[in-house]
């Protein structure tokens, strides 16, 4: 262009006002997306989870009394709180090898660099040819009587072709791929609460089983004293022979339920190891006892409006719906006309050295514009398709919010159970354990005889049994307290998949 030809337009006020205007349409163009914007869901209304108020205390039970403190902040490693190095180095031992973990944290990296990969649709696409032929060439195709010739040809091009994101079904391409990389996020959030809280139960499983061997070898060593004493009387002539009989089943019966709970510490500790990313002849965890692992006081019980914000199920339900509302822009811009701009420069030469010389220069450029026309309703049910799919996904996910509460719910009202339950099998403990010390005292004294003994004995037992297994279920619903609340997470205000529709346009 003449130097008077670039005045003439830039003192021309109806060109740059064209131009001006120009520049506006395709930003505009490019800004806009259709389909729906997601928004996340509102929290519910609710402030609180079970039916009338939340228990703030569960009542004395093995002088612990654990308070709940609402809106309080669940601590990123919430297993501390029970005071047991043995279970932290556990928990650590399996989150630095535990195949599981390290199968989510490889599908969270995937759903990442499908993401970054997403975002080359924002660029120009740049290609390069080159390429070298001999060929001989017979003029006689074009009816020409001249004699066939031998040459060589070289041709050297680029290309740049770029596809104008009018509609945004890209962005919201992007936006999907950027959904899902959040749905692989909260899979593994997912992933590592779980096998934190598997670990937590196995230990306090274990510890209990064990105590249970303790109980009941301690109370078969009283057994064999007491068929000892039965013998000595039955030589003595003051008892029968069944009682000596009566005795030794009940001592056998003790004996035969030793193994059943030996096998059960053995398959936690296989479990135990399987979680930490070992073969159980490789490495054994360390043994804990009941004593060694303190019960929380002082439990914090996140609001329902900061539940929705850090459960991974509830964020993987609704990065899903945020999927799924960008599929229904990919949709509806798949419908509307696609404008392709390209464009190519290079040479062709029968010599390599006057590849790029004026002669040989050839170039293009272009726009293509395609438009669906009738493709038998494909695309317009395809777009109903993406709309359903979202409907479905929203349902879902007020659905998981709701199983959530009820977990909550179901969780503190089984820690005040549990309290109250202790607490009376540790009165009936009590009762059975004087009861079978007055059996014994009286069989002794020959007032009693041996079935007052073994119902006694039997009894107690029980009672034994019964107090470990309420001591254990108050330790497991802690624990189960905070996987109902998710565990602690730092939750950005913004995920990437938020921040695609801002990307290069």
């Amino acid at each position: 262009m003449s130097t008077s030809a670039r005045n003439s337009g830039s003192k021309n006020p109806a060109r740059r006002a064209a131009l001006a205007g120009t520049v506006s349409l395709l930003g505009l163009l490019s800004a806009c997306a259709v389909g729906p914007d997601f928004a996340r869901p509102e929290p519910p209304a609710v402030t609180h989870y079970t039916h009338g108020v939340d228990p703030a205390a569960t009542v004395p039970a093995d002088n612990v009394v654990q308070h709940f403190s609402a809106g309080a902040e669940v601590e990123a490693e919430w297993w501390r709180q029970f005071k047991s190095p043995k279970l932290d180095a556990v928990i650590h031992e399996s989150l630095e090898r535990n195949q599981g973990l390290e199968a989510a944290q490889a599908s969270l990296h995937a759903a990442q660099d499908n993401l970054r990969s997403g975002y080359g649709v924002f660029f120009p696409q740049i290609g390069a040819d080159y390429g070298a032929t001999r060929e001989k060439f017979s003029p006689s195709k074009f009816g020409s009587p001249a004699s066939a010739s031998l040459f060589n040809l070289y041709s050297l091009s680029g290309t740049v072709s770029y596809a104008l994101d009018i509609w945004g079904g890209e962005r919201r391409e992007v936006e999907a791929l950027g959904a899902q990389k959040d749905v692989e996020i909260a899979n593994e959030r997912a992933t590592y609460l779980a096998l934190v809280s598997n670990i937590a139960n196995t230990v306090i499983a274990r510890a209990a089983y064990r105590a249970e061997v303790d109980a009941t070898k301690a109370l078969i060593e009283e057994m064999k004293q007491q068929v000892a004493l039965a013998k000595t009387q039955f030589r003595a002539g003051t008892v029968s022979y069944s009682n000596v009989l009566a005795l030794e089943t009940q001592l056998e019966t003790y004996e035969a339920s030793l193994p059943g709970l030996e096998q059960k510490i053995v398959q936690a500790d296989d479990l135990l190891a399987s979680l930490a990313g070992y073969a159980p002849a490789e490495w054994s965890a360390p043994a804990v006892t009941l004593s060694e692992i303190s019960l929380p006081r002082d439990l914090p019980v996140s609001l329902p409006s900061a539940l929705v914000g850090q459960r991974p199920d509830i964020l993987a339900a609704e990065a899903t719906a945020h999927g799924a509302s960008a599929q229904i822009g990919v949709a509806t811009a798949a419908m509307l006309p696609n404008i392709t701009l390209s464009g190519s420069y290079g040479g062709n030469s029968n010599a390599m050295n006057n590849l790029l010389t004026a002669n040989g220069t050839v170039w293009s450029f272009g726009a293509d514009v395609a438009q669906p026309i009738f493709e038998g309703g494909t695309l317009w049910f395809k777009r109903k398709a993406a709309i359903d799919t979202y409907k479905q996904s929203a349902a879902l996910y007020r659905q998981t919010v709701l199983n959530a509460f009820e977990q909550v719910a179901d969780t503190l009202r089984a820690l005040d159970h549990d309290a109250e339950a202790l607490d009376a099998q540790e009165h009936a403990l009590n009762t059975a354990k004087e009861a079978l010390h007055l059996a014994q005292s009286n069989y002794e004294a020959g007032t009693a005889n041996y079935l007052d003994v073994i119902v006694a004995d039997t009894q107690y037992h029980q009672a034994q049994i019964n107090e470990l297994a309420a001591v254990a279920a108050r330790y497991q619903d802690t624990v189960a307290l905070f996987v109902a609340l998710g565990g602690s997470w730092n939750t950005p205000d913004a995920t990437d998949s938020e921040v695609a529709l801002t990307k290069p346009q």
